[in-house]
């Protein structure tokens, strides 16, 4: 299985959820919020210790049923949550449609020797009666646990079960992240505390809207999509239990917000205990730059000793020995972990400031390295301790976070056991185009109203610094305060093997990012092919050119279409793509047979792509089947078997995730020599981020980079007339005289027909048409606008301006 690529499941195919529109769905949804006044100076409250009270305690996360909502009310009131009861659950395949699918899955992968043993170890799990029984008991375990509520679908519980029953760190293994796009108000951009303001901000609307569960449901195509994922969104913790799986705690009645910043912990309170927004961005603004002037007056080394948002790195077993003691020390500490445990989200305020944009990525999914070293001033210089000073200590894996570096790169990284990456997607994209919105009122304002730019995000803001007792003070306290434990030498200790362990996992890991910009999904599309497939297909002919092999690989298609469903493993490995690989690197085999593989190898993946989209893959269920099993104490061979441990040893873990509000996504590999790769597929490039432990993953870039160009080619071959292959945009943007010399208007003339290549930029003949062309061959800005890539004999020379460009060259019609 390969949880950690379920981050960005989204429906792969090239008709699905490939980019949603980060103002289409909530565009219905407008509130005006209060008046805009500076916030008053009583807000700069002395930093005290934390103080949260009032708090329901907490209850164990468990979806639904489909006659109740997450607030106790009925869904037939519920704009989030009412069409639920709707949706048809996720069906069970038939065994023998399963299994005859799995053996087609290890063809690509196996020799024939190898392969016929795995049809051996099928029929024998078919014959000897184990996979029926199986088979029967799922489908009585279904029937009866949907019908008295307790699951949603027949994989989830043994599928939560794989997020939260292994003892493995979630940093890297399991957390996925997210870099956004800078924002578009130049004022906000490079600001850190006016960035993280005006995201928290947004972020706690939201949280506002699904507490009176107002927040619009996905669609897709005009159907509601399963939204009960977003009930653990806000205000959730996973916990560590000593020799047990791990549990999801929800807090539906929080308020507050955690913020970190330099390994310190604060809260401050964000909404009143009705739901509705305190706080606005510059209330915000204003307690973020108190809590900063708090944190920079610590010493640096003291507080590393005592940073234990690192516990979270460790394994859960330590992590939850550690917890224990920490809570049972005293009431300080139980009260401050609660505080963080309940907190809607955790808004991290780093000071470092990314290189690049692979130290952005790096910084997101596990955070930046960096020893100091400590001495008094007694001490030999020999004898100084180093200790930990990159933002990998100022995390708190366990929740939701919100992370603002010091040059304003801002990102998520979150706790994926109950959040898949299509659910995290809506929140940022959300968040992101409400910042938008906000950007672009202060534009209009002095125009038009309010109402003319509507929100995406509906909640009502009531200022807490404007909502005065009868003493004329403000009757909720929004003031910011610090969480201090009272941690043991033994707790310190923690800590510190915490960091150095946390150290060798980042030491031992790389991450590079492909920001491909020669061509993107609108080029992969006008050649008639699904862009998420051709994407495929390219990272697991880069592997293949670079170690001559095709490898097991896995891509989650969303199944949200379903009650309570979450992904299927598309499993792209197919023979089909493994016939491409072969055939492209095959140097006697033609253009046209490169082209005719790489079709053919699409189009069985889009299929494919398909069939997991209506619940009929083959992943899950035979999951479902192994745990059925392991529930009884049964042994079967058909689980312990090479065929099964093959199709779940994943090389490739990939993931498709990504809107214009993303910049970058992706996530740690999932077996020790794999590689993770996230990506997003824009209308004119296509970003990769590429992780991996101890294997050339900047080589398996630049590979990639050069596959993809190359890839290109395939649809630039020319005819003995000499027209391109995909001749659509030539007949879009054909380019004709308003005013021809014989005085016909020509200007409703849209037919596009003609073969001679002159025609298609005649102005006045042969001559002009040539200086037309050297013009177009000359301008960027022109050759962006009429198709993405330029023909030359040399690969490096896709979509960029020719050196030279002589009277006889010719470069290409649109595409």
């Amino acid at each position: 299985m390969s949880p950690a690529a379920d981050a960005g499941a989204v429906d792969a195919d090239a008709s699905s959820l490939l980019v949603q529109d980060v103002d289409q769905n909530q565009r219905i949804l407008e509130a005006q919020i209060s008046a805009l006044s500076d916030l008053d100076n009583n807000v700069n409250q002395q930093l005290g210790n934390v103080s949260i009270g009032g708090e329901n305690p907490p209850f164990i996360f468990t979806p639904s049923t489909p006659n109740g909502s997450s607030t106790g009310g009925s869904v037939k009131t519920s704009i989030t949550y009412g069409k639920q009861a709707d949706l048809p659950p996720l069906p069970i395949p038939s065994l023998e449609e399963t299994l005859d699918k799995f053996v087609k899955n290890l063809e690509a992968l196996q020799t024939k020797t190898e392969h016929d043993e795995s049809k051996r170890v099928v029929k024998d799990f078919l014959e000897s009666g184990d996979g029926p029984r199986l088979q029967k008991k799922l489908v009585e375990y279904d029937r009866s646990k949907r019908a008295c509520g307790e699951i949603g679908s027949y994989v989830e519980e043994f599928w939560n079960d794989s997020y939260l029953a292994p003892d493995s760190s979630v940093v890297l293994n399991l957390n996925p992240f997210f870099v956004l796009e800078d924002s578009p108000d130049p004022k906000i951009t490079k600001d850190p505390i006016l960035r993280a303001s005006i995201l928290c901000f947004t972020a706690v609307k939201m949280a506002s809207q699904l507490r009176f569960e107002n927040l619009k449901p996905d669609q897709f195509r005009g159907t509601a999509l399963c939204m009960d994922q977003f009930k653990a969104l806000f205000a959730t913790s996973r916990t560590p239990v000593r020799d047990k799986k791990d549990t999801i705690q929800t807090y539906p009645t929080s308020g507050h917000v955690a913020v970190l910043c330099k390994s310190q912990i604060y809260t401050f309170q964000a909404l009143w205990d009705d739901g509705h927004v305190a706080v606005d961005e510059n209330d915000i603004g204003d307690i973020l730059a108190n809590i900063q002037a708090d944190a920079e007056t610590a010493d640096p080394y003291t507080v590393s000793q005592s940073a234990i948002g690192l516990l979270t790195s460790l394994g859960r077993n330590q992590w939850a020995d550690a917890r224990d003691e920490i809570v049972n020390a005293s009431k300080r500490n139980h009260d401050g972990m609660r505080a963080i445990d309940s907190a809607l989200f955790v808004l991290v305020l780093d000071d470092y400031i990314p290189r690049s944009k692979h130290d952005a990525a790096s910084n997101m999914l596990h955070g930046s390295y960096s020893l100091l070293e400590h001495r008094d001033k007694d001490t030999d210089p020999a004898d100084a301790m180093q200790f930990q000073a990159g933002s990998c200590s100022n995390r708190w894996y366990d929740k939701l976070q919100i992370i603002v570096c010091g040059d304003g790169t801002a990102g998520i990284n979150f706790e994926h056991s109950a959040v898949d990456g299509h659910t995290a997607l809506r929140f940022v994209s959300d968040i992101y185009a409400e910042s938008i919105i906000q950007f672009a009122r202060s534009i209009t304002k002095q125009v038009h109203s309010p109402e003319t730019v509507p929100h995406v995000i509906q909640a009502t803001v009531k200022r807490a610094i404007k909502e005065l007792d009868d003493n004329g003070n403000p009757s909720l306290d929004v003031s910011p305060k610090k969480i201090v434990f009272d941690l043991s030498e033994s707790a310190q200790r923690a800590v510190f093997f915490a960091e150095t362990a946390l150290g060798d996992e980042i030491v031992a890991s790389d991450i590079r990012v492909l920001e491909f910009k020669d061509y993107g999904k609108k080029f992969i599309v006008s050649n008639k092919v699904s862009p998420d497939s051709y994407v495929q297909l390219s990272m697991m002919l880069a592997y293949y050119r670079l170690y001559g092999k095709i490898v097991c690989t896995y891509e989650p298609v969303l199944t949200k279409s379903f009650y309570h469903g979450r992904t299927e493993a598309m499993r792209s490995a197919t023979v089909e793509a493994k016939a491409f690989c072969e055939i492209f690197c095959d140097k006697t085999k033609s253009a046209e047979a490169k082209e005719a593989a790489l079709r053919k190898a699409t189009q069985v993946h889009s299929k494919h792509v398909k069939e997991c989209a209506s619940g009929k893959g083959v992943d899950r269920h035979l999951f479902a089947l192994m745990c059925i099993a392991q529930r009884g104490g049964e042994n079967i061979p058909f689980f312990e078997s090479t065929a099964w441990k093959v199709l779940n040893y994943t090389i490739l873990s990939t993931s498709n995730c990504g809107n214009p509000s993303l910049h970058l996504f992706g996530f740690g590999p999932v077996v020790p020599d794999g590689f993770g790769i996230g990506y997003i597929i824009k209308d004119r490039s296509i970003y990769y981020s590429i992780s991996s432990k101890h294997r050339q993953t900047n080589r398996f870039a630049k590979t990639l980079e050069s596959t993809l160009r190359e890839m290109a080619l395939l649809f630039y071959r020319q005819s003995n007339k000499g027209q391109y292959s995909s001749p659509s945009r030539q007949r879009i943007f054909k380019c004709r005289l308003a005013y021809p010399p014989d005085g016909t208007n020509n200007n409703n003339n849209n037919s596009g027909e003609g073969t001679d290549d002159h025609e298609h930029y005649d102005l006045w003949g042969v001559a002009a048409a040539a200086a037309t062309r050297r013009k177009r061959a000359n301008s960027e800005i022109l050759r962006e606008n009429w198709g993405e890539i330029t023909p030359s004999s040399s690969p490096k020379l896709i979509g960029r301006p020719m050196a030279v460009v002589d009277g006889t060259s010719t470069p290409p019609g649109p595409s």
